[in-house]
Order: structure tokens, then C-alpha cells, then sequence
């Protein structure tokens, strides 16, 4: 299985963008599906997860109320809704999928960059 991220850019404060996964090679309707970032200098984080139905998220604090994450098994897609962006939202962005305990399987990031 491969993802492929997408939807990232240069966004001013306050404004939105719309991140998508693609995944390819087979189906990932049975996988949990999340969102991670790392900025420059931190650790990569935890953003935001979604179940295989579609019916159960979870979301880092930082991002509460701000972000969305949806996903359409139809399509095998996954998108994260950015609204309300602050620059310490700048970030490469990554999907990734988990099966188990463990997310296993990982996309290539997508680079946000929020401006003040």
C-alpha cells in the first residue's frame, strides 16, 4: 500500500487549507487512519485519527475545533480540513495508517507553511 499526501502550501494566518491522502495498491477501509506533523527542529506529533467506519475521531489540543479529519473508504482517501491556521501550525504533514497497535504504514509529507 502506498499514500500519497497532498494539498499542502503557503496559507496566511487565519486562513485554511485542505490536506488529502490517497492510498493506492489495495484498500486501507479496514485501517485506522491518522494525521502527524513535525516542524523544523521538533519531533514528530500526533494531529488527528479516524476510525475505519469514519464514526470516531480523535484530535491533538492544539488542534481542537480547528481541524477536521474525514475520510471516504469509496475513494480510499483521508483529508484533513485546516481552518483558523496560526503559524506554529507550520509543518510537513503526514498521513499514515495502522492495522493494529502501530502505525505501519506512512505516506510522504506534505509541506504547510502558515505565515504571520
Amino acid at each position: 500500500v502506498q499514500l500519497q499526501a497532498s494539498g499542502g502550501g503557503l496559507v496566511h494566518a487565519g486562513g485554511s487549507l485542505r490536506l488529502s491522502c490517497a492510498a493506492s495498491g489495495r484498500t486501507v477501509s479496514s485501517y485506522r487512519m491518522g494525521w502527524f506533523r513535525q516542524a523544523p527542529g521538533k519531533e514528530r506529533e500526533f494531529v488527528a485519527s479516524i476510525n475505519w467506519r469514519g464514526d470516531s475521531t480523535n484530535y491533538a489540543d492544539s488542534v481542537k475545533g480547528r481541524f477536521t479529519i474525514s475520510r471516504d473508504n469509496a475513494k480510499n482517501t483521508v483529508d484533513l480540513q485546516m481552518n483558523s491556521l496560526k503559524p506554529e501550525d507550520t509543518a510537513v504533514y503526514y498521513c499514515a495508517g495502522r492495522s493494529g497497535t502501530n502505525y505501519n504504514l506512512w505516506g510522504q509529507g506534505t509541506l504547510v507553511t502558515v505565515s504571520s
